[in-house]
């Protein structure tokens, strides 16, 4: 029998169902940082980033128990799923002012201009690199928008990947995208920015 280090994660998955709880050990230590730095890029709270990630794993181990994992898709993908689903019962569950809820159409009429505009100019023109000052402007990005973008520029997913992982429709991942550059380039805009990012 292999090793569990040279198991894949699909293999490791099916090992921990058979019983052997040293296979999710080494899913665990394989996965965490991957699915720790989407959570904390998407929620920008680490205390929130810490329960949602401990939540995730929970719904994991739960899922793998009850025989709804399949292997025919790439494990972390189907955790990146859970994780997606967790962060926006998160959302669901806010009441706070400065959280925009992604509408059905993805219609931005509800945003106030402050509310996808940059506070301080400085802060987004200390690297003149374009994905650096993509990721200042994603975190004034609606939540569904800055997660598709994370997962498209560096997570390099296709937009297949996107809609699987964050259940809608290619469309609908193409839709976000579309706001998410329109909204950063109307910042990179007014703050006379370069900024040359494709859909594709």
């Amino acid at each position: 029998m292999k090793k569990l280090a040279e198991m894949t994660d699909e293999q490791l998955a099916l090992c921990y169902v058979d019983g052997n709880n040293e296979a999710f050990d080494e899913l665990l230590s394989r996965n965490q940082s991957k699915i720790f730095a989407y959570i904390m890029f998407v929620v920008r709270d680490e205390d929130m980033a810490n329960d949602i990630f401990q939540e995730t794993f929970v719904k994991i181990i739960v899922k793998l128990q009850h025989g709804k994992y399949a292997p025919t898709g790439k494990f972390g993908a189907w955790c990146m799923r859970i994780a997606h689903n967790v962060i926006m019962d998160w959302y669901r569950d806010q009441r706070s002012e400065r959280i925009v809820e992604p509408t059905e159409d993805n219609d931005l009429s509800n945003l106030g201009q402050e509310s996808v505009m940059v506070a301080n100019i400085e802060d987004h023109m200390l690297n003149d690199q374009v994905l650096c000052d993509v990721r200042k402007m994603m975190n004034h990005l609606p939540p569904s928008q800055r997660e598709v973008v994370y997962m498209r520029y560096y997570q390099q997913l296709s937009f297949k990947e996107i809609a699987d992982t964050t259940n809608v429709s290619i469309n609908t991942a193409l839709g976000r995208m579309r706001y998410a550059l329109i909204n950063m380039r109307r910042m990179a805009r007014d703050y006379d920015m370069q900024l040359q990012l494709k859909l594709a």
